[in-house]
């Protein structure tokens, strides 16, 4: 069974990585005549297309 108590490898101080800092940084994106497409540079399967932008710095 696994120590709840334990850390994850690459945790410092037991600390978890903000998953939407890493999702912000991993996205790029395009216009196109609809607007503009998201995409996840790791997985660009992953994708959403929106009408209206924001800009994800600020939103994260």
């Amino acid at each position: 069974m696994p120590d709840p108590d334990a850390t994850a490898e690459g945790d410092s101080a037991g600390e978890r990585p903000d998953p939407v800092t890493e999702a912000v940084e991993t996205t790029e994106s395009y216009q196109t005549e609809e607007g503009v497409v998201f995409y996840d540079a790791d997985n660009p399967l992953a994708w959403m297309q929106a009408a209206d932008v924001v800009d994800l710095d600020e939103a994260a």
